[in-house]
């Protein structure tokens, strides 16, 4: 059974194409207090084809192959935050993202407390 070789490398780059689309840049945004947060992430994907065919002269036989393959990596970026009108980039750096994270956490802590306070005189 021969294979046609544009067909596999259809194939694998139609798989391919399901496989990315732009939720896997920007994800799905989520809430911590007043913040809304979106994941911003890095996709690569790579994809190949091969096809050979070959002689044994001594043994009067010929052959031939094909194969396709593919690949995809993801790798953290940041977050992209935002509070009312203000947006900013928590970069996932593990340098600029710590700083970038610890100089939020008072807001965080503020808001928490302000949740607490108000549920507590709902109760």
């Amino acid at each position: 059974m021969e294979t046609n070789f544009e067909q596999v490398f259809e194939k694998v780059s139609s798989s391919v194409k399901d496989m990315v689309n732009t939720e896997t840049v920007i994800g799905d945004e989520f809430k911590i207090g007043e913040f809304t947060c979106k994941p911003v992430i890095k996709v690569g994907v790579g994809y190949v084809t091969g096809k050979g065919e070959g002689n044994h002269p001594k043994h009067n036989q010929k052959g031939n192959g094909q194969g396709a393959g593919a690949a995809m990596g993801i790798a953290p970026i940041g977050f992209l935050v935002a509070k009312g009108d203000e947006i900013s980039f928590i970069s996932a750096d593990s340098k600029k993202g710590l700083s970038a994270i610890f100089d939020k956490v008072p807001d965080l802590i503020e808001k928490i407390m302000e949740m607490k306070k108000e549920k507590e005189k709902e109760e």
